[in-house]
């Protein structure tokens, strides 16, 4: 928290965590003291953290299944509470990592759109070792198909090829804070 307070006090708003707990933990007093602050859930989402998520935070990126979009209606709807989504596209086709295949966007975007979330955008993680802005280059043609405002999409060691592609969020922390411990 030492390291988050003086970027409160300079006006920085936008902030993610991927631990719903941690996020818990640590922002919902901050929070409270700072209506303004906007709480970005960037890590994989469970279905069974949906309702203490869609209480904190503002913002999910990580939405790739229509039973998480599904659930996650079903909580703003019982706490009145609107938050802004994120597509998670796994653009390099990785078996290890979260998020829908490129092919299923559409599918998905349509589904949430039905459930009345507010999609505002898509996020992905590209393939470590390969050329990120290529990937990048790709999901800002997808994006731009939907006509979202906003990209999440961009880490600290990609961001700059990812700004080139019109991220309009970028996930940088531990160029910040540093390494998770």
């Amino acid at each position: 928290m030492d390291n988050i307070s003086p970027l409160i006090e300079h006006g920085h708003i936008d902030f993610g965590e991927n631990k719903v707990q941690e996020a818990i933990d640590k922002w919902t007093e901050i929070k409270e003291k700072n209506p303004d602050i906007k709480l970005h859930m960037i890590g994989r989402l469970q279905t069974n953290k949906v309702k203490f998520a869609v209480k904190l935070f503002d913002y999910i990126h990580s939405v790739d299944s229509e039973k998480l979009a599904k659930k996650i209606a079903d909580e703003q709807l019982k706490i009145k509470k609107e938050i802004k989504i994120f597509i998670q596209v796994n653009i390099g086709n990785e078996k290890q990592k979260s998020g829908i295949n490129k092919v299923q966007t559409d599918s998905l975007v349509n589904f949430c759109k039905e459930l009345n979330l507010d999609v505002v955008g898509l996020m992905c993680i590209p393939p470590m070792g390969e050329d990120s802005s290529l990937y990048f280059t790709e999901m800002n043609k997808i994006s731009n198909s939907y006509n979202f405002k906003e990209l999440s999409m961009g880490m600290s060691s990609d961001y700059l090829d990812a700004a080139r592609e019109k991220a309009t969020f970028l996930r940088i922390g531990s160029s910040i804070f540093g390494q998770r411990v």
